[in-house]
């Protein structure tokens, strides 16, 4: 019997891959998706809700996520050194350009200045220690999550500073930016993630390595439970969205990932790491938006609005996306 063409197998072999890859995506999507629904469930019943959300959301900064940012760079697994400067050096190119659009662009998409903020976080921060993982995992393979986190030190730096502020605003005192963000428990284990990095420490117990997982592994379901809840409190009018949102969904899942796409390509990075880059920018808006709202008690309508609205597009747009690196 003739062995086919390599060129034919070759062609087979990719086209089995990209069903893989587009099977595993939706399943990803699917799966944090219906925790949302519980989450919407268990807020109409009045398992959730009001204090329990605060206090839920507080473990979640406060504890699951800084377990989630350490356990990230605790693969055990040496990654390519030649592409860690790189990443961090794209990666904060990315979030010195966004935080230009995120304090900038609002202005143009909304009329309420108060809800200014909120369509500055929307559009600078993607779900990416929620959903980047998983699909950056499902589209590379897992040797690629390694990647993805050290792409998310700067995002984490990012979220509770720049992003605080969006979210905060003028707290009426004049002061708009708190000094003690920069040694909150999330920042303090972004820190130590990238020492860890840095210095390629492969070799940390179990001991250590496991707990930290097993309590981070709690950030994703528990954060995705808080939206469902919030939207639980929200009208199905008010769930549809309104022009605020669509056409912030639009930069955030759409114009933003392409144009850095083509920036990057543009200033000649590696595109293993255009790539993946691209990918965790084309997430939807970060829970942690949610979260921060509703620790600081600022009114989570937009937000939850906006956070819904990306999660449920994101299923079309970001295979679409993949297409432009994969075909």
């Amino acid at each position: 019997m003739l062995a086919p063409h390599p060129d034919f197998q070759k062609e087979a072999d990719y086209s089995a891959s990209c069903h893989l890859i587009k099977v595993g995506m939706f399943e990803v999507m699917m799966t944090l998706f219906a925790i949302v629904i519980v989450g919407y469930a268990a807020g109409r019943l009045g398992y959730m809700g009001g204090e329990f959300d605060k206090k839920l959301s507080s473990l979640v900064i406060n504890i699951t996520c800084p377990a989630l940012i350490l356990s990230s760079a605790m693969t055990g697994e040496l990654p390519d050194r030649g592409l860690i400067l790189p990443l961090l050096g794209i990666s904060l190119l990315t979030y010195v350009i966004l935080s230009g659009v995120g304090l900038l662009l609002p202005r143009y998409l909304t009329k309420k200045k108060e809800d200014e903020g909120v369509v500055g976080f929307a559009l600078m921060f993607g779900n990416v220690g929620f959903m980047g993982y998983p699909v950056v995992a499902s589209i590379f393979g897992h040797q690629a999550v390694f990647y993805a986190a050290v792409l998310n030190v700067i995002n984490t730096f990012a979220v509770f500073t720049i992003g605080t502020i969006l979210i905060v605003g003028d707290l009426g005192d004049g002061k708009r930016f708190q000094k003690k963000v920069l040694y909150s428990t999330p920042m303090l284990s972004a820190y130590l993630a990238m020492l860890i990095v840095a210095l390629g420490i492969d070799n940390i117990p179990g001991i250590i390595s496991q707990p930290l997982t097993m309590i981070g592994n709690i950030t994703v379901p528990a954060a995705l439970l808080i939206i469902g809840s919030s939207m639980s409190q929200l009208s199905i009018k008010t769930m549809l969205g309104n022009r605020t949102v669509y056409v912030t969904t639009l930069f955030r899942l759409i114009l933003i990932p392409l144009g850095f796409y083509y920036l990057c390509r543009a200033l000649g990075f590696d595109t293993y790491v255009v790539n993946i880059n691209t990918v965790v920018i084309a997430m939807p808006v970060a829970t942690y938006g949610t979260i921060l709202c509703l620790k600081h008690n600022r009114d989570t309508t937009l937000i939850t609005e906006v956070t819904l609205i990306t999660t449920l597009l994101s299923m079309i747009t970001i295979p679409l996306l993949t297409m432009l690196f994969t075909l």
